[in-house]
Parts: C-alpha cells; sequence; structure tokens
C-alpha cells in the first residue's frame, strides 16, 4: 500500500468515525452543554443582564425573582450576570492551561516513545514521580512559593502538572506505531526524526491525544475553580465560579443558598458536559 492510497484510506476511517460521532447522543449532550458555555464566555456582556459588578443596595441577598433570576449576592450584585461573566475566566484558562499541557506533554510522549531506551526510562521516572503528587497540593505549594498568584501562574501550574499524564498517554500510543511499516519505510527513505514523529506518528495517535486532551480539560476546570475557592488561583475580586462560591457558601447557613448554588451548577455542568464528550470520543475511536 502506497502513502497516497494508506492517507486516503485514514481519511475515509475518520470521516466515518465523525459521522459517528455525530449521531453520538452523550456527544450531542454534552456539545450542546458546553457550546453554550463558550457562547457565553465569548459573548458573556452581551446576555448579561447587568454589569457583574453592579450592587444593588436595596436588593442584598435577595432571592431568584423575575428582576434577578439567580438571585443577588450579599452586595447585591446580580448573580446570573457574574456566572455568565465568570464563564469566561474558567473557560480560557482552563482551555489554556489544557493547551500547554497537551503540547509539552505530547512533545515528551512523542520523543520519550520513539526513541525509547535510557531517555525513555529516565524521563519517565522523574514524570511518574511528578504525578505521583496531587495536583491542588503541587499548585498550592507553587503560589505559595511565588508568593502571588494569577491568570498567567495559574496556567503555567496546571499546564505543567498535567504533562505527565499527557505524556505518559501519548508514549504509550507511540510505542504501538513505532513498530508498524509506516514508520519503518521512513526511516528506509532517511527521514528525519522530526519529520517522522510529526509528520508521520503524530496524525496517527491524534485521535488518543485528543481524548486525553478533554479529560484533562475536565480537570482543569476542577483545578481553576478549586484554587480560587482556596484564594490561590486569580486575582482577588474576580467573578469566577470558584471565587463566587468561596464567597458566598457561608451564607447556606442562614438559609441563602441561591449565591452559592448557581456558580456551583454551572462548574458541574461544564465538567459533566466535558465528560460526556470524553467518553463519547473514548467510544467512536475504539481507544
Amino acid at each position: 500500500m502506497t502513502d497516497k492510497t494508506a492517507k486516503q484510506t485514514q481519511q475515509t476511517e475518520l470521516s466515518e468515525r465523525l459521522a459517528v460521532l455525530k449521531k453520538n447522543k452523550a456527544f450531542i449532550v454534552g456539545a450542546s452543554i458546553l457550546a453554550f458555555w463558550v457562547f457565553s464566555a465569548i459573548f458573556g456582556k452581551l446576555i448579561a443582564r447587568y454589569d457583574q459588578d453592579f450592587m444593588d443596595y436595596e436588593a442584598v441577598n435577595s432571592a431568584p425573582s423575575l428582576k434577578y433570576w439567580f438571585g443577588t449576592d450579599q452586595s447585591g450584585r446580580d448573580v446570573y450576570s457574574r456566572v455568565i461573566v465568570g464563564s469566561r475566566i474558567i473557560i480560557v484558562i482552563s482551555f489554556l492551561a489544557t493547551l500547554l499541557g497537551a503540547f509539552i506533554g505530547a512533545s515528551l510522549g512523542l520523543i520519550a516513545g520513539y526513541l525509547k531506551g535510557r531517555f525513555d526510562m529516565v524521563l519517565m521516572r522523574i514524570l511518574e514521580a511528578i504525578s505521583a503528587i496531587p495536583v491542588i497540593i503541587i499548585a498550592l505549594l507553587a503560589v505559595a512559593a511565588i508568593g502571588r498568584s494569577s491568570s498567567i501562574i495559574t496556567i503555567l501550574i496546571i499546564g505543567l502538572i498535567f504533562t505527565p499524564n499527557v505524556a505518559r498517554t501519548v508514549r504509550a500510543a507511540v510505542l504501538g506505531e513505532s513498530e508498524l511499516e509506516y514508520v519503518a519505510a521512513a526511516k528506509l527513505r532517511t527521514e528525519k526524526t522530526g519529520h517522522i514523529l510529526f509528520r508521520e506518528v503524530l496524525p496517527n495517535v491524534l485521535p488518543t491525544l485528543i481524548v486525553e486532551f478533554t479529560v484533562r480539560l475536565g480537570y482543569a476546570i476542577f483545578a481553576v475553580a478549586t484554587l480560587s475557592f482556596l484564594g490561590a488561583g486569580l486575582e482577588a475580586g474576580s467573578p469566577d465560579w470558584g471565587t463566587q462560591v468561596a464567597d458566598t457558601w457561608s451564607l447556606i447557613f442562614t438559609n441563602i443558598w441561591w449565591p452559592t448554588l448557581f456558580p456551583s451548577l454551572a462548574i458541574a455542568s461544564i465538567a459533566v458536559s466535558i465528560n460526556l464528550i470524553s467518553d463519547a470520543l473514548l467510544e467512536v475511536f475504539e481507544l
């Protein structure tokens, strides 16, 4: 089979799998929920009913109503508007952090799985040691060492923490691919290592990488929200969901539940949507 024929076969198979994916109910539900939050992240200022920092001192801790759909918090701010606007922060930071971890992890996994030997052994031992420590613990220690928190720091910390898991997953896929005929043919053509890794091997392990990306994205949502809840994530005063929950959870004991419930439901809904998408991808691509 020629390279051209092989590529045509791969494209046909990919098209068939994508057609099946579009009919998968779990994927449709997950993608619909995620699309809503992505739309909110992009156009949040347009669909929010009030400015996220507007304070109505005559409606402090007001229950959900026609005027304030999700009620107001202890400062008289509209919870609905803050949830909608806060989606941009958590989605952008989670996506960028996951993208960073996927890029570094995929690169390391490709190299380790292809070269094997001592480099692979040493690198995997280092990555296993890092991944053995809980994500939140590493993040809190890093923030404490740096002495401050910000969006950039949160992205870097979570991205680097996700690197070992992505690297191990990609490496396992590459180990199987590196023994196939098309890799041997590329070597016989004296192709450079970079060409073989990124033009030959990477397209064949891309489904595995995409699934791993979606799984890590779900974890990133929780990680960003948790760090914000603990006060070690974003800047103080940010309308992100974790900060909203941290600022209002104590009000539950006074029967003021809405400022905490709605951002919590937002976190849960987007995490569930990503899990539905990743499960559908696993099923369709048979990974």
